[in-house]
């Protein structure tokens, strides 16, 4: 079911930049106040995991691309595009449905994705929880 809500042109560009430009670290979406559009609201380009888990706020949604660094035996390193879907318990009912109902247009538009991750609480975004994810991954 789609909502109706449309994704910024600043939200693809970003996403170019991250994907091909490699300076930005990540991008946090969000909605806009008035809920008809999906916005980039910080982009960063530290390598810092925490300081990107710190932009999830404890009880609202988000969306995130986290371009997320890591070794893999002795093929040194590598990268993966993660999309996040940040969906705490504590965020309201309307606002879950909502960002539910929006998450297919952005994924849709960023193409390059390699992994999908979904939060409800910090334990499921940690960073463990995410390297056991792409490591798995076969893309």
């Amino acid at each position: 079911m789609s909502s109706g809500v449309k994704v910024s042109q600043e939200c693809l560009e970003q996403f170019q930049s991250l994907k091909l430009g490699k300076k930005t670290k990540y991008i946090i979406f969000t909605l806009s106040p008035d809920n008809t559009e999906i916005v980039v609201s910080k982009t960063s380009e530290s390598q810092d995991y925490d300081e990107f888990l710190a932009e999830f706020p404890p009880a609202e949604c988000r969306y995130a691309i986290y371009d997320f660094e890591y070794q893999k035996g002795d093929e040194g390193k590598r990268n993966k595009i993660c999309f996040y879907t940040w969906s705490p318990d504590d965020s309201k009912v309307k606002q879950k449905m909502l960002y539910a109902s929006s998450k297919e247009a952005l994924r849709k538009a960023l193409v390059g994705i390699a992994t999908e991750i979904q939060g409800t609480d910090f334990s499921e975004v940690s960073y463990e929880t995410v390297l056991e994810k792409v490591s798995r991954s076969t893309f």
